[in-house]
């Protein structure tokens, strides 16, 4: 009963168990929340890239090593031995002679900022390398390349591309111009292929961008910044430091974070209006970037033209192959009409922001370790 003598139904004074089964009122638990057609596909894209750019993030070591073999006297060589460091540690590579090669000098090391250098001079004997193989031991368990220039003593020279599946080069006369740059368009390939950083910048700004015109200046903006610098880093015009850059590159994708969930929001930044912008000015940064993955090898300059124009081929073919797979990704997604909860909305933009953050940390200890 109320207060006044009013009466007041309260649920203790309602028969329950006089009510027929069949009369009862059943009450639904409320639906989820479900995210839109184009944010549903947008999540199930991501996620399933995520999958593949996050191992990868982990055995990420796309600079090549470099073996340079020049012929100083019959039979006698010059050899350096170039490894990239991966995290401050040397790749477990070692280099297996013909039999019959012997050193002249002792090997003397000497560590860069981002790669071990061993030098030595090597006898081949009285057959010399010519036909012989050289076997890199342990390539097979990594996914680094071996860039291999041979200059003979006739002043002739070529230079080609060892991968993990054929670890090992054999020693031949000189090669054409066109198997030289076929070698350099296919590092470009694997550099941008292996590179989760570049890869996961890119996809960012995917995320953010919102028509077709739009991506197209984006993707155009930071393909001429990242082709401006790579020229210039790769002729000797400019330099940056590895370790300090590669921490400039993560910031770049940290920054992405926010700015995509502020377009998820519907609300609007810079960035969200003019993306090419943004897309420009950090691509230069990772135009740094690919230019160490060329320059690493001590290029000759008989080589630069030919290296520079292939190697960034190479690496617009796989930035491009990258962007057809997401948004052939993306229309099937759609088609299928994959349904994700709200909640997931979220996850792209803290996984992005989450893996710039985890490398920023990661690489400004390197950097300071290394101070």
């Amino acid at each position: 009963m109320g207060r006044g003598g009013d009466s007041v139904l309260t649920r203790d004074d309602v028969p329950w168990n006089n009510i027929p089964a069949s009369g009862r009122v059943r009450m639904s638990p409320p639906p989820i929340p479900r995210l839109s057609h184009s944010r549903a596909s947008r999540v199930s894209l991501f996620i399933s890239i995520l999958l593949i750019v996050v191992p990868v993030a982990y055995a990420h070591e796309s600079r090549p090593a470099f073996l340079e073999i020049k012929e100083l006297a019959p039979n006698r060589y010059d050899l350096l031995w170039r490894t990239p460091l991966n995290a401050g540690m040397r790749l477990p590579i070692s280099l297996k002679l013909p039999d019959g090669s012997r050193n002249v000098t002792e090997p003397v090391l000497r560590e860069l900022p981002d790669s071990l250098v061993e030098r030595r001079m090597i006898d081949a004997g009285a057959d010399g390398f010519a036909g012989q193989r050289i076997e890199f031991v342990g390539l097979q368990a990594t996914i680094t390349d071996v860039l291999v220039r041979v200059q003979k003593l006739d002043g002739t020279h070529w230079t080609t591309l060892v991968h993990p599946s054929q670890a090992w080069v054999e020693i031949t006369g000189s090669r054409s111009w066109l198997s030289v740059a076929g070698a350099y368009v296919v590092q470009g390939i694997r550099h941008i292929s292996f590179g989760a950083d570049h890869l996961l910048f890119v996809l960012g700004l995917l995320l953010i961008v919102k028509d077709r015109w739009m991506l197209f200046k984006t993707v155009t903006a930071f393909t001429v910044a990242h082709s401006i610098t790579l020229a210039i880093a790769t002729l000797g015009y400019a330099d940056a430091p590895v370790v300090p850059l590669n921490a400039a590159i993560a910031l770049s994708i940290l920054f992405l974070g926010p700015e995509i969930v502020r377009s998820w929001r519907g609300e609007t930044s810079f960035t969200i209006r003019h993306p090419w912008v943004v897309a420009f000015a950090f691509g230069l940064l990772h135009g740094f970037g690919f230019a160490g993955a060329l320059t690493s090898a001590g290029l000759p300059t008989s080589e630069l033209p030919v290296a520079l124009l292939s190697f960034n081929v190479g690496v617009e073919i796989g930035q491009v192959a990258f962007l057809v797979l997401v948004l052939l990704l993306e229309r099937s997604f759609r088609v299928l009409e994959i349904r994700w909860p709200r909640w997931a909305a979220a996850l792209p933009a803290y996984t992005v922001g989450g893996l710039g953050a985890f490398w920023t940390v990661q690489r400004i200890v390197i950097l300071l370790g290394g101070a």
